[in-house]
């Protein structure tokens, strides 16, 4: 392996790195790569190296991750870069001299003009012959460049946010949106719901009370353990342990304690709070399972710690078989699988089983009216609550409040954009968070004065439909914004994005269940039942 000698405060011009030769066979993936804008990545100081960008909208210089592999010519050559500029900014106080900024020039020249001391003015570049093999020389040159920007803010040049207004009207976006619902909530609650309960409580009261009307003609039913109940709770469980991970590691970035300085830490907390927190999937699952009257709490506990942790391990082994056999190296190594397990059967499946043990000690939640033995007839429903309608209707505005932020959340991950928008991404997750409670009591309150009383699936999906639609956003993306030839890449793509969807599901679905379920306890506590 050949390394670039970078001596603190020494200049150098035209240092020879190495030499190599690309086979006849290579050239076309090399073409291929230049073509789909496969970038270099160095490391100088714990800062990535970068090339100089200037934004078209704003006309600001940034700087972008990476530098050019080379370039595609209008006569249709392609040219390699082989040498590099590499230009180091430094920041000195009191006699102390500390890396602020790393930048590359990259550039093609033949060997002849990199013998001749590498000035590129008028050279010729490196152009690569597709039918013959190609020898190509590297070489370097060095700068030291004082700049003024202070060490602790040397990620600023970095941290190039795109049309910067367009986060603010996200945030407007999202809080109107909180605004509708909101409002329409507070009459149902303050108006309509008010109404309603002392309506009944007065017919209640009078001698020979008169039929039950609205909502109230399902209190015998409204607490009906739903269908597929184990899977309810299962979800459910694993929705809070989504829940509570998401909402501790953004709390930690807007905190600064996982700065885009330290590499993979944002991952890396992810994943220790979703391990650390599988007590809380086991307990909320028990829990629950237990308010819905399970009997089978083995099947319970199993199917809590395996069905969506198994479910994210079995993809990422698929994948990372496609990844391994085209030798690539994103694919993940069989030692780091080794430790994924360890942490999964070691400490997640026992905090989970911890968990359920409390969960299952718990009496359960109260339930406020009697439930009939004979389930009550449901009357036809007006076709805006079609369960399919009005899951899609409500899931679409949970991805209303996000699908701005989700855009930079796809581009850090898929273009190797840097996100550090967390304050942001703070409020959008409360704002996710009310209007996913929000138009699950929405529907569920209209779902019950129609005389539906099996809210509790209708509940989860009302605001986990928005899942859909980060599935269907991400194809879009997949065709306006990337440009992936190889069927390797775009399944790996639509691979996690699949999981993405799913557990986005889950969480918003869980969120919206929660809602609804603290909805009816209320407003059915809140009468007098016979």
């Amino acid at each position: 392996m050949h390394t670039a000698q970078l001596h603190a405060l020494q200049n150098s011009t035209c240092n020879k790195l190495c030499t190599s030769t690309i086979p006849a066979a290579d050239t076309h993936f090399l073409r291929v790569s230049i073509e789909e804008e496969y970038a270099i990545n160095w490391v100088v100081d714990g800062l990535p190296v970068a090339q100089l960008y200037q934004d078209r909208a704003t006309g600001e210089v940034f700087y972008n991750g990476g530098f050019e592999l080379g370039t595609v010519l209008e006569n249709d050559q392609t040219v390699l870069n082989n040498h590099y500029d590499i230009i180091i900014h430094y920041h000195s106080k009191e006699d102390k001299m500390r890396v602020v900024g790393a930048l590359v020039n990259p550039g093609s020249l033949t060997k002849e003009a990199q013998d001749a001391g590498c000035e590129a003015g008028k050279a010729a570049p490196f152009v690569v012959k597709s039918d013959a093999d190609n020898t190509v020389q590297y070489t370097y040159s060095v700068y030291w460049v004082p700049d003024p920007i202070p060490w602790g803010t040397r990620w600023d040049h970095y941290l190039h946010v795109y049309d910067p207004q367009i986060h603010w009207f996200s945030i407007i976006n999202s809080i109107v949106i909180v605004l509708i619902l909101s409002s329409m909530v507070t009459m149902i609650l303050l108006r309509a719901l008010h109404r309603d309960i002392s309506r009944y409580n007065a017919a209640g009261e009078e001698d020979g009370a008169q039929d039950d009307f609205g909502w109230k003609m399902v209190h015998a039913d409204v607490f009906r353990p739903p269908a597929f109940r184990m899977l309810l709770s299962v979800l459910v469980g694993n929705g809070a342990q989504l829940l509570y991970m998401s909402s501790v590691t953004i709390l930690f970035a807007v905190l600064g304690f996982l700065s885009p300085s330290s590499r993979g830490a944002l991952g890396t907390m992810g994943l220790i709070f979703y391990i650390l927190f599988s007590a809380v999937a086991g307990y909320v699952s028990a829990v629950l399972y237990k308010t819905l009257q399970g009997e089978h709490w083995r099947q319970n506990v199993v199917l809590t710690t395996l069905l969506v942790p198994g479910t994210i391990f079995g993809v990422l082994l698929f994948l990372n078989f496609f990844l391994i056999a085209r030798q690539s190296s994103a694919a993940v190594p069989f030692g780091t699988l080794l430790t994924l397990m360890a942490m999964w059967f070691l400490v997640s499946i026992p905090l989970s089983i911890a968990g359920a043990f409390f969960g299952f000690r718990h009496p359960g939640y109260e339930n406020p009216c009697r439930t009939n033995q004979i389930p009550r007839q449901i009357p036809p429903q007006p076709a805006y609550l079609n369960k399919y309608y009005s899951a899609l209707i409500g899931g679409i505005l949970p991805f209303g409040a996000i699908f701005i932020e989700l855009y930079f959340l796809m581009s850090s991950i898929w273009s190797h954009q840097i996100y550090y928008m967390f304050g942001f991404l703070f409020f959008v997750f409360i704002i996710l968070v009310v209007t996913c409670s929000l138009v699950s009591v929405l529907i569920c309150y209209f779902q019950l004065c129609a005389e539906d009383y099996m809210w509790s699936w209708r509940a989860f999906m009302t605001s986990g439909a928005s899942g859909f639609y980060v599935f269907l956003y991400s194809v879009v993306y997949y065709l306006r914004k990337l440009h992936l030839v190889d069927g390797t890449s775009s399944l790996l793509y639509f691979g996690w994005s699949i999981v993405m969807s799913l557990l986005f599901t889950i969480f918003t679905g869980t969120i919206g269940y929660a809602a609804a379920f603290v909805f009816v306890r209320v407003i059915y506590r809140s009468i007098k039942i016979d």
